[in-house]
């Protein structure tokens, strides 16, 4: 059976350094702690999680609570949490949340004990917010954030919707639909306010059915592009509230023979992993830093964890625009 002094001596590093990775990641160097990461992991070796438990009385244990995984914004950063809070010796229950399941998630949650708790999943005025407070365990929500504005770590979704539709106008579109999910929701909400800001700012009129809040599953945008294909007069541009919706909206109008974006121009807002695909190569709205939103939140749980930062933490991250090819003049 392989022990703690085996992995020191394949490390190279002392058995007091091995403990400290084990007990106390923060306290070790980046280089030493990867090194000693990659021996556990070679060796297949298999701490005594319990006792160390017991004598840190921590769990070494987060909770994720994500978004659907048909959004490929929550697969991205949920792989960026999970390998973050690998590096630090910890564990990662992940949870994915609907309509459907959220009692019985946040239930879950507090029911087994973790040192913190990372959630994608947050509306504006939900109830779970307070428990959350109540319960003494440090959170972070990101791309998302409850309307108390705090422990939220986002990009700047007005700004962001307000790029796009001024990229859409600035090629010489006006008849231009939103797309987007509840306004319950962040993240939707001020993306669209910004959309709407941008439109008002060129004097563009906004009528009623250009501006469609709806489901973010397959079957409701199917059912919001034949709509659109029904209408009298139909969109030159769509602008959706995320790369997700642009994607499976694009897929929709393809199918049907519709060339993007020489017949229709789609710009979306997150710039995921997904909208750089050459196949793709999606037009959209997103922060510079690839790190991406899950892994900026994460690292301040952990700082939250350690007992870094007791302050409260509001994060919100400028965007630009990212011209591709799904776009173009008029």
């Amino acid at each position: 059976m392989v022990s703690s002094k085996d992995v020191a001596k394949h490390a190279g590093v002392s058995q007091t350094t091995v403990s400290r990775v084990l007990n106390t990641p923060e306290r070790v160097k980046k280089p030493t702690l990867q090194k000693v990461m990659d021996a556990i992991e070679e060796l297949n070796y298999i701490p005594d999680g319990n006792a160390r438990s017991l004598v840190q009385r921590k769990t070494r244990t987060i909770a994720l609570i994500s978004g659907p995984l048909h959004n490929p914004f929550f697969s991205e950063s949920t792989t960026a949490i999970i390998n973050y809070a690998n590096a630090q010796g910890f564990r990662t229950n992940v949870h994915f949340i609907n309509d459907d399941n959220s009692e019985e998630v946040y239930h879950s949650v507090f029911e087994n004990k973790v040192d913190g708790i990372i959630l994608s999943s947050i509306y504006l005025d939900d109830p779970i917010f307070n428990k959350l407070e109540k319960s003494g365990i440090p959170f972070i929500s990101f791309n998302r954030k409850h309307q108390s504005e705090k422990n939220y770590v986002e990009i700047d979704n007005r700004q962001a919707g307000y790029l796009a539709a001024m990229h859409l106008l600035d090629k010489g579109h006006e008849n231009i639909v939103w797309i987007g999910g509840p306004l319950t929701v962040s993240t939707f909400k001020g993306r669209m306010e910004g959309f709407i800001q941008a439109m008002q700012d060129q004097q563009i009129a906004i009528p009623k059915e250009r501006v469609i809040v709806t489901d973010t599953k397959k079957e409701e945008l199917y059912e919001t592009f034949l709509a659109l294909q029904k209408s009298a007069e139909r969109p030159t541009a769509i602008c959706a509230a995320t790369d997700a919706i642009a994607i499976r909206l694009m897929d929709f109008y393809i199918s049907a023979g519709i060339r993007i974006p020489e017949d229709l121009s789609i710009i979306g807002i997150d710039n995921v992993e997904l909208s750089r695909h050459a196949s793709l190569d999606l037009t959209t709205v997103g922060m510079e830093d690839e790190r991406g939103l899950g892994f900026l939140a994460v690292e301040k749980l952990f700082e939250m964890i350690f007992q870094k930062n007791k302050s409260c933490i509001q994060i919100k991250k400028s965007v630009r625009l990212f011209e591709r090819n799904t776009t173009m003049k008029k």
